[in-house]
């Protein structure tokens, strides 16, 4: 074997061979347990537990248990109190579900939850919590408080003082506490003596110890006194000479400030709010806290005028305010926090202040939007009438060899005609006065006469035709450098335009759409959905789907029986009408009543499905009286408008029924057809019918234009 003298150059060769033996070595040494960390699979389970292995993990036991948490979470207290597991509370958290436990120097916490679907049933998991702080319990203390992170531990010895502080002596001494030394305590105070009333005081360090688990431990102050029956309460808390004594500012709660070093803060509203408070539970002492706050305070414009009184939990309340707000001030001792409570609350006069400053900004905000709207409709008139001098008023001639059931004008451009639905559609650079001039003269010869329309401006015009019990709308716009004219009607239907329809069978069976609020098949061609609520409310007063579907009426009407079927569905005994090209049927749901109605277009299945909800109605005062219908009334135009129906004339002023006045005029009507008119000053009056049935809520909103929109509420 080769000796290498101390000191000689090892050749590259030889130090790899050195590292590998160590390597090697070190390899077959076992790994040192943490003392500190439990073993929680060697934890006791309570009887009929069925354990998850399902995801293996050395810090964690799941296992389900077939009792509900209320029967399993004092069993398990109740078992690993029996193994020598000492429960307690943590500070502030006196409401948690959690449990834990503590033994020696080890942690463990235990919670619950329901298992999956059954209420009859929980889950139980253990989990490690390492203690940094560690600190002895006595035995058979009760109201145990403990946070082993700083550490803090609140309790009541069943011994009295002597035998506590005989306990402690030997115990703290025993994990490697030690009495704090005058000389080491010099970097922060001065003495060491303090009297305790009834009681005594220690002050403890502990070394690092990477062994222990204690690491840049504070020194700690321990607190026996005697109680009157005899025990003796145990209080050990971080030295209040060892807390930070000159608070920083830390992120503002609800725009308020907050010092630090806090266990826990909330904050509710904002800089803006009325109305807004921070609470916090700072990890330091009281003077400490209320310097902070006399520091910031002043530095953001409050002033402290006074004490206020005291709540309970209270040691200081202070009144506080500044130009616009007022509040107080309260810091109280809980453990060993500070508990900072901070209110705020904006003065009479400063919201009314607010209310004024939004006023006028909303005002210029109005007062602009209507001088914009201004412009961009003067400057759109301004191009209507440029676009409009191009199109020409010359006559025009019909278009020779046209299919269409009445004749096309010869510049007549992108021709869409559905004979099936009676629907044309084209445009033209003639003007809105050439085309009705055309067919006012070239329909007159075919036997067509032209019904009244109050419709006749330069940019749109209506005219109705009639002849032998049928009947055909146009509607002759100008869109920009051209005419666009729509018509339908049954005078432009053309049976022999297509053989009989047939339904065939669908190529597969429909399947629902899961995202769908109501349900549909995945297989359609259009959908859309509709919805009626309150603003800001989430519940609708009315849900409306409608869809058109590429299968025979027969199959969708199926789809629809099984799957709202799922959802609760009832059908009504006499509410079903079924023939071959349509369906309709009325349902119970769980929401409210709800009715189905299928059809046929363009060979496909129509649907409209409309659901009710009578709770959501009823809550926003919009239900009609039994056996009649409801009509709400509104108005967003600038100026007030009437409108007349069933014999009464109303008046529905500007704004009602619209953001800024959601109460808009109601009245109630019987089943049936109504016809209404609505006059606007400065704008032809317009003639308008409305069919309600029993049960039905609907709204008539004046425009700004002094359009009409109805819409079905309920």
């Amino acid at each position: 074997m080769s000796i290498i003298k101390r000191g000689t150059q090892v050749p590259a060769r030889w130090r790899l061979l050195a590292c590998g033996l160590l390597l090697m070595a070190s390899a077959s040494l076992p790994a040192r347990a943490d003392d500190g960390i439990v073993d929680v699979h060697a934890l006791p389970q309570l009887e009929g537990a069925v354990e998850d292995n399902s995801r293996p993990d050395p810090y964690r036991v799941e296992y389900r248990m077939p009792t509900p948490e209320s029967v399993t979470s004092p069993a398990v207290k109740k078992l690993l109190g029996a193994a020598g597991w000492v429960p307690y509370v943590r500070p502030l958290e006196e409401k948690s579900t959690t449990l834990n436990f503590k033994k020696g120097r080890q942690g463990l916490s235990v919670h619950f939850t329901q298992a999956l679907g059954r209420p009859d049933q929980s889950v139980v998991y253990y989990s490690t919590d390492r203690i940094y702080g560690n600190v002895p319990f006595p035995d058979g203390a009760s109201d145990i408080v403990f946070d082993g992170t700083r550490p803090y531990l609140g309790c009541i010895a069943p011994s009295a003082l002597d035998a506590t502080s005989d306990f402690y002596a030997s115990q703290m001494e025993a994990i490697g506490w030690r009495k704090l030394a005058p000389e080491t305590a010099a970097r922060w105070t001065t003495s060491l003596d303090e009297a305790v009333p009834n009681g005594l005081r220690v002050f403890y360090e502990h070394p690092d110890s990477e062994v222990t688990g204690f690491y840049k431990q504070k020194p700690v102050m321990l607190t026996l006194t005697r109680r009157d029956d005899g025990r003796t309460n145990v209080d050990i808390r971080v030295a209040p000479f060892a807390l930070p004594f000159d608070l920083k500012a830390d992120s503002d709660a609800a725009g308020l400030p907050r010092p630090t070093f806090t266990k826990s803060s909330r904050g509710l509203g904002s800089a803006s709010s009325s109305k807004r408070e921070m609470s916090a539970a700072a990890m330091a002492e009281l003077p400490a806290v209320q310097a902070f706050y006399h520091r910031e305070l002043a530095a953001r414009g409050w002033q402290e005028d006074g004490s206020a009184p005291l709540a309970p939990g209270d040691e200081v309340a202070i009144k506080i305010s500044n130009a616009e707000e007022t509040g107080v001030l309260r810091l109280g001792r809980k453990y060993d926090f500070t508990m900072v409570s901070l209110t705020a609350q904006v003065k009479e006069a400063a919201l009314a202040a607010r209310a004024k400053a939004k006023k006028e900004a909303d005002d210029r905000f109005f007062s602009d939007a209507a001088a914009a709207a201004k412009q961009v409709i003067a400057a759109d008139e301004a191009r209507r009438k440029v676009q409009a001098a191009a199109l020409s008023d010359a006559p025009l001639n019909a278009l020779a060899d046209s299919k269409t059931p009445v004749p096309l004008p010869e510049n007549a451009e992108g021709v869409k005609f559905e004979g099936s639905d009676g629907s044309l559609e084209f445009s033209s650079t003639s003007s809105v006065k050439a085309l009705t001039a055309f067919y006012r003269a070239s329909l007159k010869p075919l036997g067509w006469n032209e019904r009244p329309s109050v419709i006749n401006q330069p940019n749109m015009a209506m005219l109705e035709f009639a002849k032998g019990g049928t009947s055909i709308s146009f509607t002759v716009m100008q869109m920009g450098p051209k005419v666009r004219v729509s018509a339908e009607g049954s005078g432009l239907k053309v049976a022999a335009a297509k053989p009989a329809e047939v339904q065939a069978k669908s190529s597969e069976p429909l399947k629902p759409d899961t995202e769908s609020q109501l349900p549909v098949p995945t297989q359609r061609s259009s959908t859309s959905l509709a919805t009626t609520k309150l603003p800001g409310s989430e519940t609708p007063f009315r849900r409306e789907l409608e869809a058109s579907i590429p299968a025979p009426l027969g199959d969708v009407l199926a789809f629809y029986r099984t799957e709202l079927g799922k959802l609760g569905w009832q059908e009504k005994a006499d509410g079903a009408a079924v023939s071959a090209e349509s369906a309709q049927i009325d349902f119970t749901s769980p929401q409210g009543p709800a009715v189905l109605k299928l059809g046929r277009a363009k060979g496909e299945t129509t649907v409209n499905l409309a659901q009710k909800n009578p709770d959501a109605a009823t809550k926003a005062d919009i239900m009609p009286k039994p056996g009649q219908a409801r009509v709400m009334l509104g108005n967003i135009g600038p100026k007030e408008a009437s409108l007349t129906i069933n014999k009464q004339t109303i008046k529905i002023a500007a704004g009602a029924g619209g953001p800024q006045s959601p109460k808009g005029p109601m009245l109630d009507l019987a089943p049936g057809k109504y016809q209404y008119a609505l006059r606007v000053p400065g704008r032809p009056a317009r003639t308008e019918t409305l069919t309600v049935a029993a049960g039905d809520a609907w709204g008539l909103m004046v425009g700004p234009t002094g359009e009409v929109l109805p819409l079905q509420m309920y």
